[in-house]
């Protein structure tokens, strides 16, 4: 299914770190900082943001909650019912039920908190890895989102820009691709920006079926982060996880989760579906909107469920 070539230029382990030294935001916003770059989102961004909204029109870019394990899905969401109006021998009857998710994964759509990712013993700003324990995390926990991530959100569609229906698990996006892709859309992405990235992974998926994600899948190739980061994009959504896999580093995993979380300090929403979006702005005529990002009030986690809504 996937082909190393796929993956973009190899990147060496030394070229790597030199890149990983090179967009480090440790300090920008103090030594205590585990905000990272939300705090590119100012109010007066997110009141620019509110002002995109003309024709109020909603749009969820989450995937259903998904309880059927698979290739990509080994540990599926739980859901049952915990009471029903059978139970009741009086008015009005109730009905209830429970969730359960281990939702970091290929199939829930989820945001990292910056306490998800560790490098060499550190997490963004230098904090020490081992602050985050079984009790959950000191820094750069899920509650620095507590009050939401609202702004203007842009949706960048590669496989639009390729004229494909999505790109093929390995595929790796360059940021000669991010311009063109602008420049196809008429939108430019900016300061506080929160960039949404289709590759096509969930209309695949759809149309294909299931594969194991973990190990092949489009997303950006490293040398992309300096565009990232010179952006001062404030959040990243991807409808695969941002990362190509098989990764194109040397030893390394990751390699765009381990920049940006670690190095940025830049939020992940992982797992999102983009096709029902696309469709919208196709309509719309336009390629960015309000964008409302709502994680759970989850103290020390390292993420959460998420369900992004695009307000047009």
């Amino acid at each position: 299914m996937s082909d190393t070539s796929m993956s973009g230029p190899p990147v060496s382990a030394e070229e790597f770190a030199r890149l990983f030294e090179s967009l480090k935001r440790w300090g920008r916003w103090g030594p205590n900082d585990d905000r990272g770059t939300i705090n590119f989102i100012t109010p007066e961004r997110t009141r620019a943001a509110a002002a995109l909204v003309r024709s109020g029109r909603t749009v969820s870019m989450a995937l259903p909650l998904n309880t059927a394990a698979g290739p990509d899905n080994p540990k599926p969401a739980i859901h049952y019912m915990t009471q029903l109006g059978d139970l009741g021998l009086t008015e009005p009857r109730f009905y209830c039920d429970f969730i359960g998710v281990e939702f970091h994964g290929d199939c829930t759509s989820h945001i990292d908190a910056i306490c998800h990712c560790a490098y060499r013993g550190q997490l963004y700003n230098g904090f020490r890895a081992d602050t985050t324990t079984s009790a959950g995390a000191k820094h750069g926990g899920m509650e620095v989102a507590a009050h939401g991530i609202v702004g203007r959100g842009v949706l960048l569609d590669i496989p639009r820009l390729r004229g494909v229906p999505w790109l093929e698990p390995g595929m790796a996006i360059l940021p000669a691709e991010l311009d063109a892709a602008e420049a196809a859309q008429g939108v430019r992405v900016g300061s506080g920006d929160i960039l949404l990235l289709r590759s096509g992974h969930h209309r695949r998926r759809l149309e294909l079926g299931a594969w194991d994600a973990a190990v092949a899948k489009a997303g950006l190739h490293p040398s992309a982060m300096p565009w990232l980061h010179a952006r001062e994009v404030a959040a990243l959504g991807a409808d695969g996880d941002g990362d190509c896999v098989p990764s194109p580093v040397e030893d390394m995993t990751l390699p765009i989760h381990t920049i940006g979380i670690v190095a940025m300090g830049l939020h992940f929403m992982d797992s999102l579906q983009f096709e029902e979006l696309a469709a919208a702005c196709e309509e719309e005529g336009r390629w960015e909107f309000l964008c409302v990002i709502a994680p759970l009030r989850l103290l020390g986690g390292t993420g959460s469920p998420v369900n992004p809504i695009a307000v047009f």
